[in-house]
């Protein structure tokens, strides 16, 4: 069995993953997060891409565990608002990981867009690092297009699931079931894109 660590301690994404390998075939990999490796000093998230934050992230890991390590950046993007709230979704407000106070504040930033100009897309950058002194790395995007509700629906995922609308349904992505999202979201089809270099781990 080979570990994998994911560095993240939001259980929802260890279970995303868990679940992509398993869909995917992919037997052999023990997927572990950071609480259940000894703690190390994480790089503040300063980069200007999902794709930058995400191989920090990934090369912290690496180094601190000698683990093959696994780390995504993701957020959203709002077109009215510029390609904002982007890297800085998870503290929009001024305080990280507050999802409700997230949500309300973009909801009050679009409260005069009209439904024909709240198009917005979920980003997700993973980026896997292993290998003999980190010399291997890959990231992968994935995108996820949509648009923003008026208001919050659904009692599923985190973040601003529950005001974005995926391209083409009705439902926003916190009223979709877990297999659903991991279908068609921006972690589900950038994690799909790793699949192949995760093989290569076994």
């Amino acid at each position: 069995m080979t570990a994998l660590l994911v560095a993240s301690r939001n259980r929802k994404k260890l279970a995303e993953l868990r679940r992509v390998l398993d869909a995917a075939g992919l037997t052999g990999i023990d997927v572990i997060g950071l609480d259940e490796v000894a703690p190390f000093q994480e790089s503040p998230e300063t980069g200007a891409t999902f794709e930058q934050n995400a191989l920090a992230k990934a090369r912290d890991g690496f180094t601190a565990t000698g683990l093959a390590t696994v780390a995504d950046d993701s957020g959203l993007t709002v077109a009215a608002l510029g390609g904002m709230p982007g890297v800085l979704s998870a503290r929009w407000c001024g305080r990280h990981g507050d999802d409700a106070a997230n949500t309300a504040l973009l909801l009050a930033q679009l409260h005069d867009v009209p439904d024909t100009r709240r198009d917005a897309a979920f980003v997700s950058a993973c980026a896997l690092v292993w290998g003999p002194g980190a010399d291997q790395q890959t990231v992968v995007r994935g995108e996820w297009p949509g648009r923003i509700a008026r208001a919050a629906r659904g009692d599923g995922g985190f973040g601003y699931d529950p005001v974005f609308v995926a391209a083409g349904d009705t439902r926003t992505a916190a009223e979709l079931t877990p297999e659903d999202k991991d279908a068609v979201s921006h972690r589900g089809r950038a994690l799909a894109l790793l699949v192949p270099a995760l093989r290569a781990l076994r």
